[in-house]
C-alpha cells in the first residue's frame, strides 16, 4: 500500500499548489484538435510553394526511345536546371546550384550536337540514361562538354562539382564522349563509353576530375578481337593537374591513358585495349622533365607504360602480362626520381626487357628498378649482386645483362672470401666499365667475390 499512499499525496499537493480546477490535464476535445491541425499546417509551405530540383528531358519533350532527335529538349533541360536556384556561390563566380538533378530516367536520347552546359555552375548531378551520337554528329564534338566560351580568352575556373553518374556515352564512331575544360572537382561514376572516334574522355585544365568505377571502350570487346590492329583513339586524354582514375577497365582503344598534366594518379586500372605488339600503348605519360606520377596496382593486359623523360614517376604493384612492359622514351634525355619496383612482370618467353631504355638518357639521377618478380622476360634492374668464384687471382662479376643503363655502374660493394685456410691476399676492384665489376689479388688463392651494384646516383 506504500507506493499508492505516495500517490495521493502527490496528487494532493498538485491541488494544493495549481487549485482544485487545475488538479487534472485538461482532455482537448474533437473540435480543438482540428483547430490545432490548421494552426499548425498553415504555418508550412504549402506543395505549391515547394520548388523541386529534380529535372528530367521527357518534361521538355525529349524522346526517350531515341528514335527521334532529343538535343534540344536536354539543352533546355540543362539551362532550366543551371537556374535552379541563385545567390550562393562556389568558387567565384560558380553559382551552387543547390544539388540540382538532371534525371535521364533510364532514356535512350539520340543527340546530333554536343550538349554543352552553361558556364558557372555547380553541385549539379547528370544521371540515370544513355545518350547516343547519330550520323550527323560533329566528328570533332563531345556528346557533353563542360566548355565555357569564356575559356577561349582565358584560362580559370568555370564549373564545379557537377557529377556524371550511371550513363552510357555511345559516340557513334564520330567524336568523343565527355569534355571537361577548366572544371575543379568533377566526378565521372559507374558510366560506360563505347564507340568514341576520338576519346572517351578529355581533360583540359582545371583541377581534380575524379573518374572511377567506369568502363571505356571503342569497339564492344572482351579481348582477342580480330580487328584490334585497327583500333584508334584515346579513351582517356588527361591534360590537366591533380586528376584520379581508380578502378577503371579500358577495352579498347588505340591508346588506353595519356597523361600530359602533373600530380595525377592511376589506381586500379585495367588496360588491355590495343596490345603493344600491334602499336597500342597502355599508359603514356607525356610530360618530358616533369612528369610528376603515380601508377599504382594497375593491370597492363598485353599493353605497355610508355614514359617520355620520366622525372618523379612511380610505377608499383602492377601485374603485367603476354610481354607488357615500361618503356622510357628519351626526349631530351633526363630521367630523375623513378621507381619501378614490386611489379609482376609474365612473357611469352621472347626474353622481352621488362624494361626498355629508347634513346639515349645523359642525365640521370635517383632511379630505383628493383624487386620486380619476373617470368618469361628479361629481368631488368639498376641494382643487382653477383657471386663469382674460382681458384684465381681475378674475378670479374658481368652485369651487363641486368642492368639497365649501359656503362654505368656508380656504387659498388664487394667480399673477397677464401677456402680452406689460406690467408686473405691483398685485393681491390681495378675496373667497373661496361657495367662489369673486376676484382684482382695480388696472388693465385681458391676463393671468390660477392659483388653489389647500383645505378642510383647521378
Amino acid at each position: 500500500m506504500a507506493p499508492f499512499k505516495s500517490l495521493w499525496l502527490l496528487l494532493a499537493l498538485w491541488c494544493c499548489v495549481h487549485g482544485s480546477d487545475a488538479a487534472l490535464p485538461q482532455r482537448l476535445t474533437l473540435k480543438q484538435h482540428y483547430a490545432k491541425f490548421q494552426e499548425r499546417a498553415s504555418s508550412r509551405p504549402s506543395l505549391n510553394q515547394a520548388v523541386s530540383k529534380v529535372f528530367d528531358p521527357i518534361s521538355f519533350g525529349a524522346d526517350s526511345t531515341g528514335a527521334a532527335d532529343s538535343s534540344d529538349a536536354i539543352m533546355n533541360t540543362i539551362n532550366a536546371t543551371f537556374q535552379a536556384q541563385q545567390g550562393k556561390a562556389l568558387l567565384p563566380g560558380i553559382n551552387d546550384l543547390g544539388g540540382a538533378v538532371v534525371d535521364l530516367q533510364g532514356g535512350n536520347y539520340k543527340i546530333s550536337k554536343p550538349i554543352r552546359l552553361p558556364s558557372g555552375g555547380g553541385n549539379v548531378v547528370i544521371r540515370g540514361g544513355t545518350l547516343r551520337a547519330d550520323d550527323n554528329f560533329p566528328t570533332d564534338g563531345y556528346l557533353i562538354e563542360l566548355h565555357s566560351p569564356s575559356s577561349d580568352q582565358k584560362h580559370g575556373f568555370y564549373y564545379e562539382d557537377i557529377t556524371f553518374r550511371d550513363i552510357l556515352f555511345d559516340s557513334g564512331f564520330r567524336g568523343g564522349g565527355l569534355r571537361v575544360i577548366d572544371s575543379a572537382r568533377i566526378r565521372v561514376d559507374n558510366c560506360f563509353f563505347i564507340h568514341f572516334g576520338t576519346e572517351g574522355i578529355h581533360v583540359n585544365s582545371g583541377h581534380e576530375t575524379f573518374v572511377s568505377n567506369t568502363f571505356l571502350g571503342q569497339h564492344v570487346t572482351v579481348g582477342g578481337d580480330p580487328g584490334e590492329r585497327s583500333f584508334s583513339g584515346t579513351a582517356i586524354n588527361l591534360a590537366g593537374n591533380d586528376n584520379a582514375v581508380t578502378d577503371v577497365v579500358i577495352f579498347s582503344a588505340g591508346t588506353g591513358i595519356i597523361l600530359s598534366g602533373q600530380a595525377n594518379i592511376l589506381t586500379g586500372v585495367h588496360c588491355y585495349n590495343k596490345a603493344t605488339g600491334f602499336g597500342g600503348v597502355g599508359i603514356y605519360v607525356k610530360l618530358p622533365g616533369n612528369s610528376q606520377t603515380r601508377i599504382d596496382n594497375c593491370y597492363m593486359d598485353y599493353n605497355a607504360i610508355v614514359l617520355e623523360d620520366p622525372v618523379q614517376v612511380h610505377v608499383t604493384n602492377a601485374f603485367f602480362l603476354g610481354d607488357g612492359n615500361v618503356v622510357l622514351k628519351s626526349v631530351n634525355g633526363v630521367i630523375s626520381g623513378l621507381t619501378i619496383v614490386d611489379n609482376m612482370f609474365t612473357g611469352n618467353g621472347n626474353a622481352k626487357a621488362v624494361v626498355e631504355v629508347q634513346g639515349t638518357f645523359n642525365q640521370v639521377d635517383q632511379v630505383v628498378i628493383d624487386r620486380n618478380s619476373v617470368t618469361g622476360m628479361s629481368v631488368k634492374s639498376t641494382t643487382a649482386k653477383l657471386t663469382v668464384a674460382g681458384k684465381a687471382d681475378k674475378w670479374v662479376a658481368d652485369f651487363s645483362p641486368i642492368l639497365l643503363f649501359p656503362d654505368r655502374i656508380k656504387n659498388v660493394q664487394y667480399s673477397l672470401y677464401v677456402n680452406g685456410n689460406e690467408s686473405i691476399p691483398l685485393h681491390a676492384v681495378t675496373s667497373t666499365s661496361n657495367n662489369m665489376v673486376v676484382v684482382e689479388a695480388d696472388r693465385v688463392v681458391d676463393g671468390g667475390v660477392w659483388v653489389s651494384v647500383d645505378q642510383y646516383s647521378k
